[in-house]
């Protein structure tokens, strides 16, 4: 099985009410060969939500304790991130996923990019905090882009 992002499936679930639809993943979804996900509705966020961006490094740095998720106003919302890494962790354990695909550039979903913190639209390499916490428990963690570049 295979876990996906939900914006990527079409449902309007990002930080600005949108969705970033992808065709293929959308049939994947709809033929029941993947499975969709939202870390930050998960950790309790709602849509829509401020942006936000990582401060002080990426989601490993989060993880460690040394980094913070904080919204475009200042609000720290770490704890909402961290939550939200783990309840996705425990679904993908629970439907035994094979490969996680994934938003890239999202605090919590970027697989290998995400933005620098500063809300100027900069993007640095890093993992979202999600994306960290899967991958330090063995899952195959992707961006929509390599999942496009594999099929």
């Amino acid at each position: 099985m295979i876990l996906v992002s939900s914006c990527l499936a079409g449902l309007e679930v990002r930080y600005n009410g949108t969705h970033c639809l992808n065709e293929k993943i959308n049939k994947l979804v709809e033929g029941s060969k993947a499975v969709t996900i939202c870390p930050e509705l998960l950790g309790g966020l709602s849509t829509p939500r401020e942006p936000a961006e990582i401060v002080g490094g990426d989601g490993d740095d989060v993880l460690d304790g040394n980094a913070k998720v904080i919204e475009k106003s200042g609000k720290d919302v770490t704890e909402f991130y961290i939550k939200g890494a783990y309840a996705t962790l425990e679904k993908a354990r629970e439907i035994n996923a094979t490969i996680v695909v994934l938003k890239e550039n999202s605090p919590s979903c970027g697989s290998s990019m995400i933005y620098n913190g500063q809300f100027v639209g900069h993007k640095v390499a890093g993992n979202g905090v999600t994306s960290a916490l899967l991958k330090r428990n063995g899952l195959q963690v992707i961006s929509e882009e390599q999942f496009i570049e594999s099929i």
